[in-house]
């Protein structure tokens, strides 16, 4: 019996699985990818389903659903905390376990939703952030070699959203993390005004990780990014562009632009929508543009993956239309394209 894959995704779309398998054990998991491997079965690995929009016409091979779990962590008054975690663990979770335990650094990436194994594969970050700053070392199966392989932070090749095992994708399954994390109760800089302004503070600020984290959260269920609100999307659909200095000097004075140290330019995707003329709570058939933040495209109860694809479309004309620029998804497409 198949299994719709919608079950299993933040956005509760996509059709069905030909074969699911659920794993909780890493044997099992590598036994599991080497068995679709051996029978050359195409293979979707999914983890929390939070970042993924998979086609009305489901997967037609084995679709792996990550549930490892287990952590184990030492904390060193001088060196900090070294914390190994397995991919199948919620990511937000884990974030609040660090600061429960008195440790700085990922305070700004709370409620970000997924599991601890897509951090290193997108890069997850916020408000000025990112997971590659902290990881240590990302240990994997190699489906080409057929071996367990670990990398150091170095060789993960982290940038803006991206990462070795983005551009290879489906070559490396994660099994666990290992983040260094500071022991403190200050946390790092605060980086956004957006952020600094909740806070009450400076940018440049350091501020208690407990009230740093309080109010990240906040700022994202404002935006509908909680899965609490009830709001089916998968965070932000489009990544923030990264531009030519030239491109960036055609935009409006009062668009966003931060320099990014490679004298490329990083604007903002939600500001260029709302200026292109995308609205906030717009609806085309079963998609709609979250009443709460026009980069999250939801669905609005009964929305398939072609009504998102189509709204997605039409806002990334829209944008380029007007900018010149376009606009990359940030959501994984299975089956499906833009």
């Amino acid at each position: 019996m198949s299994t719709e894959l919608s079950s299993l995704t933040t956005m509760a779309v996509g059709g069905p699985a030909k074969n699911l398998v659920r794993v909780r054990g890493e044997k099992e998991l590598i036994e599991a990818v080497r068995a679709a491997d051996k029978s050359q079965t195409p293979l979707l690995i999914l983890g929390g389903g939070s970042n993924v929009l998979i086609s009305d016409a489901g997967f037609d091979g084995t679709v792996i659903h990550v549930e490892t779990a287990g952590n184990s962590y030492e904390i060193d008054a001088c060196s900090g905390g070294l914390l190994t975690v397995s991919a199948g663990e919620d990511w937000d979770e884990f974030v609040a376990f660090t600061i429960e335990k008195g440790l700085a650094n990922l305070e700004t990436l709370s409620g970000i939703p997924g599991t601890v194994g897509g951090a290193p594969i997108q890069n997850i970050g916020a408000y000025g952030h990112e997971a590659g700053e902290i990881i240590a070392r990302v240990r994997t199966f190699d489906r080409k070699n057929d071996e367990i392989k670990t990398f150091m932070a170095s060789e993960c090749e982290f940038s803006y959203r991206n990462s070795i095992f983005k551009q290879q994708a489906g070559r490396y399954v994660i099994l666990d993390v290992t983040f260094h994390l500071r022991l403190g109760e200050e946390s790092l800089p605060i980086q956004y005004e957006e952020l600094a302004g909740a806070l009450g503070v400076e940018v440049g600020a350091r501020v208690a990780i407990r009230e740093v984290r309080n109010a990240v959260l906040k700022l994202r269920e404002a935006k509908g990014m909680l899965l609490s609100t009830g709001i089916k999307s998968a965070g932000s659909f489009f990544t923030n562009p990264i531009i030519s200095r030239e491109e960036a000097a055609k935009l409006p004075a009062d668009a966003p632009k931060w320099e990014q140290g490679d004298g490329k330019i990083k604007t903002s995707a939600a500001w260029l929508m709302e200026h292109a003329g995308v609205e906030k709570g717009y609806r085309l058939a079963g998609a709609q543009i979250s009443p709460k933040h026009v980069l999250a495209l939801s669905n609005a109860g009964d929305a398939t993956a072609k009504d998102l694809i189509a709204l997605a479309k039409e806002a990334r004309k829209k944008v380029s239309e007007t900018f010149g620029i376009t606009l990359e998804p940030e959501v994984v497409l299975v089956g499906i394209n833009l």
